[in-house]
């Protein structure tokens, strides 16, 4: 049997993230790292009119400076949610899928998370709902430093060479006549794009 994949969490992550949860039937979804600024923990990247778009969720900065990203707290800054979600229909609403899925993410951004981790897992388990993927999600309990297909520091902005094994594969966007196919968006934009037919483009990505 395939050994685990180890992961960290992502909030919208990547399509290159939800590769990995299609493809190993078993996840250890890691809670015990230190908390590293800059990557797709807090952070997703969308297609909109002008181009590829960053949202962060604004964190509370941590007392000590190593924090074990389970007890990352969020941040009520800048009214982010309400910013977040007008971005995403300002984004989508003329893709063909963002109607059948926007009640499904809408009330993530009424309610209010404490941490980071539960509201990035709580979107986790509705994504994968989505798609039809079920891998078994399993928490790590420590850290470790030496494990099988770790992916841990491989998902991140701007590195995609860190993960040779993953081959992002076209599809529609909306935008793409304007600036071209934008590889490794937040799963998304795959899944508002393109609905049902999400799955095989995860599967031909590796």
């Amino acid at each position: 049997m395939e050994p685990p994949v180890y992961l960290s969490t992502t909030y919208l992550g990547p399509v290159q993230q939800y590769c990995k949860l299609c493809r190993f039937p078993e996840v250890r979804m890691e809670t015990a790292e230190n908390y590293i600024k800059q990557t797709y923990r807090n952070r997703c990247t969308i297609a909109g009119a002008n181009g590829a778009l960053s949202l962060s969720v604004p964190i509370v900065k941590p007392d000590t400076p190593k924090c074990p990203t389970k007890d990352i707290r969020i941040s009520d800054h800048g009214n982010w949610r309400h910013l977040h979600w007008n971005a995403l229909v300002s984004a989508y609403n003329l893709s063909p899928f963002f109607e059948y899925y926007e009640d499904d993410f809408a009330p993530f951004y009424l309610k209010k998370y404490t941490f980071l981790f539960d509201f990035n897992e709580e979107l986790r388990r509705l994504i994968c709902d989505l798609l039809d993927i079920h891998p078994v999600i399993r928490p790590t309990v420590g850290y470790e430093t030496s494990v099988p297909n770790d992916f841990r520091e491989a998902i991140r902005p701007r590195h995609p060479a860190a993960d040779p094994s993953f081959t992002p594969q076209p599809y529609y966007q909306v935008f793409r006549r304007k600036h071209g196919f934008l590889p490794n968006l937040s799963i998304v934009d795959l899944l508002f794009n393109m609905g049902p037919e999400s799955l095989p483009v995860m599967n031909s990505c590796g």
